[in-house]
């Protein structure tokens, strides 16, 4: 390997890094909003609680944030895979 194919390997690198970070700040700018039994959770898309409110039944609250967990991992998938797509990686 060569020095310019090192410096290719480089630059193939920081724009996977850019790439990833551009992703990584679209979701922290979505929004998802869940209401199962009467708690209301609003989560970013990289699963930061902004809010939690309704009943104070614990075990409601931890469905809730549950669900709102699952919401934004599947958000998250989608956004990845238009990352993974144009790095040319085989399966995305």
């Amino acid at each position: 390997m060569g020095l310019m194919d090192g410096l290719k390997q480089l630059g193939d690198l920081k724009k996977m890094r850019d790439q990833a970070m551009e992703v990584q700040k679209r979701l922290a700018g979505i929004k998802i909003t869940v209401e199962h039994k009467g708690v209301v959770v609003v989560m970013t898309a990289d699963q930061k609680i902004v809010s939690i409110f309704g009943n104070n039944n614990l075990d409601q609250v931890a469905e809730a944030v549950n669900e709102a967990l699952k919401q934004s991992q599947k958000v998250a998938a989608d956004e990845m895979k238009g990352l993974m797509g144009g790095m040319g990686i085989p399966g995305t």
